[in-house]
């Protein structure tokens, strides 16, 4: 599943050939994807200006003209790629349709985005600009990490007495938006915090280094274009290279990287999900 670096780089991706420009032709070719499109879609979309792109955890949103904003969820496999412009070194010509081309916008300076989704796990919903931070999936987010919200006095606060692991609260979208399950593991292994320690437990001075190793990690992630696994690919179609600067994320049964330490990284699973830390580095 992307995470905010790979949402945001996206986001950063069609910023060019979308921001203040119109849609000029919107076209849906099917009914539904993770959930029901919205009716009559490509009408609401057709005609309308993109007057911003933001990222709201790791969702897109494209503010429209029209009073209406676009949300836009990745889901597992989602791609939305950019062809017909000059990105970068590299001119990328319209290709040719593909069975999961889900939703194509094509530009009034010719530039065509296309939501290709093999899995469908991906979303997208229209709904007022002035109600956004009540839709469903935005009204229950805590503050964006890189964001003023999001400080050392905030965390400390919002997880004192906490019977919850830290790498469970850091996840909960609850208490920071848009933090996956990657880059949460690079962050408390810069920390040196074992990620099965209660976060209540954890002394305040701890707790507030997350913060800054928090911006520092998405900040490299975003500047390398993502992480890329498996499906995930920029706007260009190019992949992203943050997982080569892991230290320790899949890096089970390799030695730890940090200077003086002879330890080897672990694996455990917590709610299902594969937390990767040194023992000897994190306590």
């Amino acid at each position: 599943m992307p995470e905010l670096p790979e949402v945001e780089t996206v986001r950063r991706g069609l910023e060019p050939v979308m921001t203040g420009q119109i849609i000029r032709l919107a076209q849906v070719n099917r009914p539904d994807l993770r959930f029901t499109l919205p009716d009559r879609m490509a009408e609401r979309l057709t005609g309308a200006r993109v007057e911003q792109l933001r990222r709201r955890s790791k969702y897109i949103l494209a503010d429209l003209s029209t009073g209406e904003t676009l949300l836009i969820h990745l889901g597992m496999s989602g791609r939305m790629l950019v062809s017909g412009v000059q990105l970068g070194a590299f001119h990328h010509d319209h290709p040719a349709p593909q069975k999961h081309d889900h939703v194509v916008f094509d530009m009034e300076r010719g530039a065509r985005v296309t939501f290709n989704d093999a899995r469908r796990f991906g979303a997208m919903d229209l709904m007022p600009t002035a109600a956004t931070d009540a839709h469903p999936l935005l009204a229950s987010l805590g503050p964006e990490p890189l964001g003023n919200a999001f400080d050392e006095d905030y965390l400390f606060n919002r997880l004192k007495g906490r019977a919850t692991p830290i790498k469970a609260a850091l996840l909960d979208q609850r208490v920071v938006a848009g933090l996956g399950n990657i880059y949460v593991c690079e962050v408390l292994y810069r920390a040196g915090i074992d990620p099965r320690l209660l976060a209540g437990q954890i002394e305040e001075a701890r707790l507030r280094q997350i913060v800054p190793l928090v911006r520092e990690v998405l900040a490299e992630a975003i500047a390398a274009g993502g992480s890329s696994l498996r499906d995930y690919r920029q706007a260009d179609g190019e992949l992203g290279y943050f997982q080569h600067a892991f230290r320790v994320y899949d890096r089970e049964g390799q030695p730890c990287s940090a200077p003086g330490c002879a330890g080897t990284i672990a694996r455990v699973v917590q709610s299902g999900r594969s937390s990767y830390f040194c023992p000897g580095c994190q306590r």
